[in-house]
């Protein structure tokens, strides 16, 4: 997985979190995912690339699309089990 695809993945994830207000806590897990966001940039930089533009493309992706890729990073961060079973009930939901 290339740098670019790793920054797009993680903030579709932070985005699919930010969807989920049927977890009271999400504010606390949307910082850590911002802190390992704001990490990432720091530790790989990349030259040109259009990291704020990239952001707001991806907030306008498909709800189910974020959802998917927030599952991926819960685990990264650390976050409680509890989001992660209620992000994937709301996905099981999408599907009927």
């Amino acid at each position: 997985m290339t740098f670019e695809e790793e920054f797009r993945l993680l903030v579709s994830g932070y985005y699919g979190i930010y969807e989920m207000d049927e977890y009271e806590l999400k504010v606390y897990v949307l910082k850590q995912i911002e802190d390992y966001i704001r990490d990432f940039i720091l530790e790989n930089p990349i030259p040109s690339f259009p990291y704020h533009e990239v952001a707001q493309e991806l907030e306008k992706a498909p709800i189910k699309t974020k959802l998917q890729d927030s599952l991926l990073i819960l685990n990264r961060v650390k976050a409680p089990l509890e989001l992660s079973l209620l992000i994937r009930r709301k996905l099981n939901e999408m599907k009927k």
